[in-house]
């Protein structure tokens, strides 16, 4: 055997601007393309979205087919996981499925994107502060994005996105793109949020901040609070103060409390008042009471007025979660002293509680797609776009339903927790690798110049029978249960 024989064999992998060159038995950088035997193939099996069964269907071994007698095509979508992909662009897309539904030919181009313009936009349920707005949020110490708004009972990231990808040194692209592909595929990322908190973060888990795990989100503001539970409190307790790091209640000032008949009991805030019963900045954001930087809720009140406060006026205390809470009378100087809380007020207290949601993360994949997934449709790419905008053309990520954007472009958001298990992949270039697929009517399809001849019949599809368009072999085909919330695809 000459030297040159015994070198072994590589192929090229043209499916991403990487380019590798693979050695037989071995995979790409990206670990999604394999060398099998002088052949690419796709690692990853092409997953069937299958309605109206609880079996999964089993992954397909080397020369074993699937004879397709499990359930009927209508009942079947061919997703975009282990389809491959459409790059270098102007290639039709790996698959171009048609079907039938309810008498109607369909069409289902099936790709998965390259997306360098990406990012993940994640949604912490919790009431304490996790970083000022615009910290950077970072991955093993590189910046791979910021903090953004916070909402009602939530605190909000944006991950990714083309300047942390691709703008950035080489580690802050590469732990950027790492990150992304483990939240999108709902694993457990840890974060940290510079002069913040230490996170650690998975979809549909609660988060859990600087080692504590969150149990429970906010019933609503200091203010809401009060109105909610107004009626509740009325002849159990004189006064009642929600903290809040935002907007701070005040039961006998409320106009809740003044609907109902409280009484003026003197109480003085510490804090911007807004309006009667509402007060901003009673102190800093922070990880104690109710989002604040308090550890002794005392220190918001100032001294009682004399005209309205008399000794042994009642106070409660609590938080926004029912987290925190305290009882205090005043004693004959008018000082709040804390006492044991009464069990007649204890029943509010857990009803604060009963009304707080489950603390949980959600994470929604963001992407725009651009050219090649558009060429991979139509030789005239912005007539996807226009489709797409009016609803001709529905946008599925792995057969979940996306939120498109409004304005230019494809700009679209999907849940990734209704997607089936580990949807996203990766190319080092870096970029993300998700799954897309396009729905319209086989008309419509034509109409906007699609590519006519490279559509197959689904029962092939689903077969794993390859596509004029595909020059790598498939690893097999793996079928998922349908998630029932989602809206079928094909359809309407």
């Amino acid at each position: 055997m000459t030297e040159e024989q015994a070198k072994p064999v590589k192929i090229r992998c043209d499916a991403c601007p990487v380019m590798c060159y693979v050695a037989n038995g071995r995979t790409g950088a990206c670990d999604r393309y394999a060398n099998e035997d002088g052949q690419l193939v796709r690692v990853d099996p092409l997953t069937i979205l299958e309605r109206g069964t609880s079996e999964v269907v089993p992954f397909l071994k080397k020369d074993e087919r699937w004879d397709g007698n499990i359930v009927a095509s209508e009942d079947q979508f061919v997703t975009a996981i282990g389809a491959g992909t459409t790059y270098p662009d102007y290639k039709p897309a790996p698959f171009i499925v048609g079907s039938t539904h309810e008498g109607i030919d369909m069409v289902t181009v099936v790709t998965e994107g390259i997306f360098s313009y990406c990012g993940a936009k994640v949604k912490i349920d919790t009431d304490r502060h996790i970083g000022a707005e615009r910290s950077l949020v970072r991955a093993k110490g590189e910046a791979i994005g910021h903090v953004t708004t916070g909402e009602y009972g939530s605190q909000m990231l944006s991950i990714g996105g083309v300047h942390h990808l691709t703008g950035g040194s080489k580690k802050e692209g590469r732990l950027t793109c790492e990150s992304l592909m483990a939240l999108c595929n709902s694993e457990a990322v840890e974060l940290t949020i510079d002069d913040g908190s230490d996170l650690v973060v998975q979809a549909n888990k609660p988060p859990i901040i600087n080692g504590v795990v969150e149990e429970r989100m906010r019933v609503g503001c200091g203010s809401a609070t009060v109105g909610m539970f107004a009626s509740q409190w009325k002849g159990l307790v004189d006064e009642v103060v929600v903290v809040d790091d935002h907007i701070t209640g005040v039961m006998s000032e409320h106009q809740a409390g003044k609907v109902i008949g409280w009484e003026k009991t003197g109480i003085k805030i510490n804090g911007k008042k807004s309006t009667p019963g509402r007060y901003f900045q009673v102190a800093e954001p922070g990880t104690g009471w109710g989002g604040t930087n308090l550890t002794d809720p005392l220190t918001i009140l100032k001294d009682f007025d004399a005209k309205f406060a008399q000794a042994g006026l009642s106070i409660l205390m609590v938080s926004t979660t029912g987290e925190q809470f305290s009882y205090y009378e005043l004693d004959d100087e008018l000082k709040p002293q804390q006492l044991e809380i009464p069990a007649r007020l204890q029943a509010s207290i857990r009803r604060i509680e009963e009304n707080c949601e489950p603390a949980l993360c959600s994470v929604m994949f963001m992407g725009g797609a651009g050219g090649s997934l558009r060429a991979g449709v139509t030789e005239n790419p912005v007539m996807l776009t226009r489709s797409v905008q009016q609803a001709i053309t529905r946008v599925t990520c792995a057969g979940a339903p996306t939120f498109r954007w409004p304005g230019g472009g494809i700009t679209i958001m999907a849940d990734v927790t209704r997607m089936p298990n580990y949807s996203f992949g990766y190319v080092p270039t870096p970029a993300l690798v998700a799954p897309i697929e396009f729905t319209l009517t086989r008309a419509a399809y034509e109409s906007l110049g699609g590519h006519m001849n490279h559509i197959m019949p689904i029962e092939d599809a689903v077969k794993g029978v390859l596509g004029p368009q595909n020059d790598h072999l498939l690893a097999g085909r793996a079928g998922a249960k349908w998630h029932d919330d989602n809206p079928w695809p094909i359809g309407d």
